[in-house]
């Protein structure tokens, strides 16, 4: 019996198996952690790609001028070059779109769409208006005379976690870009020219 005794004080007195337990309580906790970073830092990459992309799409647009409309084929070859900066993730879960809004006034709120393209996403409606955001709209300096134009580039991507545990479906992230066309007053979309002369 004394024997007994003594086996069973020793076996609650050891601590041998402390650090196992302890470990094992932890482990699951560190694993979540660790692929919620990787998720989260698969979402940072594709979000300053997405950031290039947008920049991209209206640094692109901007080449062209009312000397040089864009064509179908060009349109076709600004979209690719999204897809080109977002490599090497896939390009499937990005939508863009590109478009130039006419500013008739000064500090106006609104803008409306003169041309618009898209690629795995819906173009903006031709004559429907957009809201100018509030630095733009209050500025005196957006434009020397009236109507001006504006190049808007909008770029989104659904990322969806590979592991999902900081996240449940997929996560939207965005850009947009507004600049002012480089070589002429306006950039003519020839396939939504109206009238069909690439005149602003």
């Amino acid at each position: 019996m004394r024997r007994l005794t003594r086996l069973y004080r020793r076996f609650l007195a050891s601590t041998r198996g402390v650090v196992a337990i302890e470990f094992a309580m932890i482990l699951p906790v560190l694993v979540v952690m660790l692929l919620a970073t990787f998720d989260g830092g698969n979402a940072i990459a594709i979000y300053m790609k997405v950031r290039s992309a947008t920049y991209v799409l209206a640094s692109v647009t901007n080449q062209y001028s009312t000397a040089m409309p864009i064509q179908s084929t060009n349109m076709t070859g600004i979209m690719n070059a999204t897809a080109a900066v977002l490599a090497p993730f896939s390009s499937t879960p990005v939508v863009a779109v590109i478009s130039e809004l006419k500013i008739s006034a000064t500090k106006a709120t609104t803008a409306t769409v003169r041309w618009s393209a898209a690629q795995n996403g819906t173009a903006l409606g031709v004559g429907s208006t957009v809201s100018l955001p509030t630095g733009i709209s209050a500025s005196t300096n957006t434009c020397g005379t009236y109507p001006c134009y504006l190049i808007l580039a909008q770029v989104s991507y659904t990322f969806t976690p590979l592991f999902g545990y900081f996240a449940k479906g997929g996560i939207t992230l965005s850009d947009t870009v507004y600049a002012t066309p480089r070589s002429s007053t306006c950039v003519p979309y020839a396939q939504q020219a109206s009238p069909a002369s690439p005149s602003c």
